[in-house]
């Protein structure tokens, strides 16, 4: 595995990893039909512990990501599919030495198709210089359920994030328009971190969408009930309206320790899959291990 806090990284090239992945509906239930990779991301063999519900675990082999590393991702869901996809264990931005290092994440998902898109956390490394971007564009009678959180600096070594940058790039899209965009840069020395006003002190950051037809305010409220707002540990949900009765649900939790944000993460998608999907929450196996 490549480490880069040792001298020799200077001199090794960067990787560049892509990965794309189409799923279909075939004989009552989703098939994964495409895959196609080059470099460090593959899939293991799909797997069908829902009945016909396609899962497949995304494997990044040298589970870091360097300065000057790249990693696309592309996912496409066809109608009437259904895919939950997720990664055995957190994503490592490691020590950049100035060079920037990026993923792109793009989702498609087709009228009447269903996604779950639910990796392990990203783990910032000091003086890592990290790009994370997620698009995904929905059919107005799709829907889908993804997250994504942000652990800055390696805490549970003592290490604090005291250099560095983060730059955290969503678009979250129906056919014809935008129902979320966000581009934020999250600077090590900013002093919204320990503003109250922004990450007050908290080193983690959560962030759930959900697109769908039962994406409604009513859920939001429902969903509002059992979030936790506690100096250590918080979460906020709302409703963003779109074209066409298209809408989506984003929630978003602050939190000191990653477990506690995981809980409140899985809890809410547990409450949002049935009315989001049509299909019930069970949780991962790999949530297990």
């Amino acid at each position: 595995m490549r480490h880069p806090d040792f001298p020799s990284q200077l001199a090794m090239p960067a990787w560049h990893a892509s990965l794309r992945l189409r799923f279909a509906a075939r004989a009552g239930r989703t098939a994964l039909v495409e895959r196609r990779h080059q470099g460090p991301l593959l899939v293991q063999k799909p797997l069908y512990p829902e009945g016909g519900i396609c899962h497949v675990v995304v494997l990044h082999p040298p589970a870091g990501v360097a300065g000057g590393d790249r990693l696309d991702i592309d996912i496409a869901v066809e109608a009437g599919a259904h895919a939950v996809l997720a990664t055995p264990g957190a994503t490592k931005w490691y020590k950049s030495l100035g060079r920037e290092a990026a993923q792109q994440v793009r989702i498609e998902v087709a009228d009447g198709a269903r996604l779950d898109w639910l990796p392990q956390e990203n783990i910032v490394f000091d003086d890592a210089r990290a790009r994370i971007a997620t698009d995904v564009v929905v059919a107005p009678t799709g829907s889908a359920i993804g997250w994504d959180a942000v652990v800055l600096g390696r805490q549970a070594s003592g290490e604090r994030w005291s250099s560095g940058a983060l730059w955290l790039d969503t678009r979250v899209a129906g056919p014809d328009r935008a129902l979320w965009i966000e581009q934020s840069q999250v600077d090590a020395t900013s002093p919204l971190r320990p503003a109250v006003a922004g990450m007050d002190g908290l080193h983690i950051l959560g962030t759930l969408w959900a697109v769908g037809q039962g994406a409604t305010p009513a859920l939001a409220e429902t969903l509002a009930e059992q979030l936790p707002y506690a100096p250590d540990l918080r979460a906020g949900v709302t409703c963003l309206a779109g074209a066409a009765g298209q809408s989506m649900l984003l929630l978003r939790v602050l939190g000191r320790d990653m477990e506690a944000v995981r809980r409140v993460m899985t809890g809410a998608w547990a409450t949002l899959r049935a009315p989001i999907h049509g299909v019930a929450a069970r949780p991962l196996r790999l949530w297990a291990t």
